[in-house]
């Protein structure tokens, strides 16, 4: 695949969760950007589909995302380019990259119950 990543990505360990149409589905971020992010789960997505999800942040908060996705493998996960962040969403992502990087590769996995209200 082709190197079209503009923004430098960082090796994460941080749950999170994706709706479709049908359920939620618990996921891991296993690779993050200011750009965009690759998630580890088992449920279906297709090429150019939209999807929304959230990512637990270290402070027990989660930041809302949007994406469309850019590759996928069945089975495996796929990668998302962020869609048209606010303010406040670009600010929190910042935050966890820099909070990222200063626990370096040996980090614990950020994680929670991840049963919603």
């Amino acid at each position: 695949m082709d190197e079209r990543r503009s923004k430098p990505r960082l090796s994460v360990s941080l749950d999170a969760v994706w709706d479709d149409e049908a359920q939620k589905h618990p996921a891991r971020v296993t690779d993050l950007s200011e750009g965009g992010c690759y998630l580890d789960t088992v449920g279906e997505v297709m090429t150019g589909e939209m999807v929304a999800f959230r990512v637990l942040l270290p402070d027990g908060d989660w930041l809302y995302l949007e994406g469309e996705v850019r590759h996928h493998k069945h089975g495996f996960g796929f990668g998302v380019q962020f869609f048209e962040l606010i303010e406040e969403q670009q600010e929190k992502l910042q935050w966890l990259l820099r909070i990222c990087r200063e626990a370096g590769p040996d980090a614990a996995v950020i994680s929670a119950d991840l049963v919603e209200e």
